[in-house]
């Protein structure tokens, strides 16, 4: 470590700090700038380097905004956020935190999709670990490097399937960067304890294949026995590198994601966001609008538009907090009608995936519906027959919500709850703005990727993003505080839970399901302390006397402290 925490004689922290000179500077993590007072610059070595004004971190964030603001497009404001996180950790998060309802979106999706499809052509400065095919006998002498020696956060991608983009090769590494930056911006998460990882194991994207700035493996992707042997070489190495590790998988395939998960979740500390994260902020929201419905859970009729793992996930969450309700089941399962590619899932299918088979239709109660049954029963004959209270999407079909599949759900249910999730907006089920008009204005809605305001009740009203950061970087909070060995299904229940306990519609049915992104760290704190507990209790975590005092002495706050050079 280039540093250690100590504390002076009055109790307050400082930091003992090794580095000098330029290679100062050069840390992002303890790089203040112009901000180092004068006693600092001459015990670092640091005069003449700096300008000659000493400054301070509010002016810092005002001239870091104002330079963020004269970028000319989306793509610009993402490139010099991150050029900005490389330079200086706190600063950028302080600016993050101060400013995180206009950022999320440049920092997150959906404008981290396309950093992704540029990342070889905008790359300025490493970031993470890349471990390829070609590193498979050195993956352990990688991460024996000291400097991550303080992980206890990793998040890892293989780029195969980045938000609804496709393949995106070692592009896929802004993922697990942007991911990391809301686990320290929403949950306070030092940022010293993330590490990015991509798993680099080809790409099957042509236009990367060929392109001479790919920063990546151009290689046909490994599949089989070569790529199992990669990935379980990683795990082997970071479960004895970082035997306390949180590991949380990121964009993998459909093939890959469930099966990763399920064969891993059970020799550490993991979890897949896409899953899991999805479907407890899925269900949180839902329980939220149920508040405006007053209609029971275990009533509900659920259509999810996307069979894969993601609206699976999803389905068994909101299938659990049905049997919760006294459902057993068999009931619960027939409350949901899953959509992919190939229609409606029914018990018939052959080629059906072990996560999709526990919602497929029986076929015999499909044989009553009054659609021809000899072509594939696609969304509309599914919502005409079905009558869905819960229409959610997470296909990445941009527009499948249509004019006609929503005024027919609407014609069946007074209030119809519509959540299309997909990302990047772009690939939105259905805006915001035309589900309000198809329903006249009786919808009430959840969206994954960030929109304008809409009008409700003549006034203007703020979309509900049902983004996962309200719901993994408490996760991953409660998880590290607690040390906890294993991640159950059940610690995303009480997430969920714990979300819907932060909604506005406890107090006014006419509020909006969700707090808004300015309060994450309070919705991030009660989600940690709700999964901590339930970690404490499954005997998977260390029983922490005064929980939330601990949890909140976890959190972070961007701010610069004083520094001494290091004396042995």
């Amino acid at each position: 470590m280039d540093y250690e925490q100590a504390v002076d004689s009055n109790g307050k922290p400082y930091l003992k700090v090794r580095l000098k000179r330029s290679h100062l500077l050069k840390s992002s993590l303890l790089n203040k700038g112009m901000a180092f007072p004068y006693s600092e610059r001459e015990a670092f070595g640091l005069l003449g380097l700096l300008p000659p004004r000493e400054t301070n971190l509010a002016e810092q964030r005002m001239r870091s905004y104002e330079a963020f603001q004269s970028k000319s497009s989306d793509i610009e404001k993402y490139i010099y956020l991150r050029d900005l996180q490389d330079s200086n950790e706190t600063l950028f998060y302080s600016l993050l935190c101060e400013n995180i309802e206009e950022f999320m979106p440049i920092v997150y999706t959906p404008t981290v999709g396309l950093g992704c499809q540029r990342f070889s052509h905008i790359y300025r400065r490493p970031r993470g670990v890349y471990i390829s095919y070609l590193d498979l006998k050195r993956i352990d002498k990688i991460f024996s490097n000291p400097h991550f020696h303080a992980a206890k956060v990793i998040v890892v991608s293989d780029g195969e399937r980045i938000l609804g983009l496709g393949d995106q090769g070692a592009g896929g590494m802004g993922i697990p960067i942007g991911k990391l930056s809301l686990y320290t911006a929403c949950a306070g998460i030092h940022p010293v304890h993330t590490l990015p990882v991509l798993i680099d194991a080809g790409t099957n994207n042509p236009d990367l294949q060929k392109d001479p700035l790919y920063i990546g493996w151009p290689h046909e992707r490994i599949r089989g026995e070569q790529y199992d042997a990669l990935i379980d070489a990683f795990i082997h190495v970071v479960k004895k590198r970082f035997p306390h590790i949180l590991l949380q998988w990121e964009d993998f395939a459909q093939q890959n994601a469930t099966r990763l998960l399920e064969k891993y979740r059970d020799q550490l500390c993991t979890f897949n966001d896409d899953i899991q994260g999805t479907a407890a902020v899925a269900a949180g929201t839902l329980f939220s609008a149920i508040n405006i419905t007053h209609t029971a859970l275990r009533d509900q009729r659920i259509v999810v538009m996307g069979a894969g793992s993601a609206g699976s996930g999803i389905s068994q969450l909101i299938m659990r907090a049905m049997i919760a309700e006294g459902l057993n089941e068999k009931e619960a399962r027939a409350r949901f009608y899953l959509i992919d590619k190939y229609g409606l899932l029914i018990d018939d299918m052959t080629d059906l995936f072990s996560f999709q088979k526990p919602f497929a239709q029986d076929k015999n109660k499909i044989a009553q519906w009054s659609c021809d049954k000899s072509q594939t029963i696609g969304l509309m004959e599914v919502v005409k027959n079905v009558h869905p209270t819960v229409l959610i999407g997470v296909s990445g079909q941009g527009g499948i919500f249509s004019e006609a599949i929503v005024r027919e759900m609407a014609a069946h249910v007074e209030r119809p709850i519509i959540f299309p999730l997909s990302n990047p907006t772009l690939r939105a089920e259905a805006t915001p703005e035309n589900l309000m008009r198809w329903t006249d204005g009786r919808a009430i809605i959840g969206t994954g990727s960030p929109f304008a305001n809409i009008v409700k009740n003549g006034k203007s009203f703020r979309v509900d993003q049902t983004n996962n950061s309200y719901i993994f970087p408490g996760v991953g909070l409660g998880l590290i505080s607690v040390n906890a060995k294993r991640v159950t299904d059940n610690m995303f229940m009480q997430a969920a839970r714990a979300l819907a306990e932060c909604s506005p519609t406890k107090i006014n049915p006419e509020n909006n399901l969700l707090p808004p992104i300015k309060s994450i760290r309070d919705v991030s704190l009660a989600v940690a302390i709700a999964v901590a507990k339930e970690a404490i209790a499954s005997g998977l975590a260390d029983d922490v006397p005064d929980l939330e005092k601990n949890i909140r002495e976890k959190i972070w706050v961007p701010e610069y402290l004083p520094y001494q050079p290091f004396t042995k």
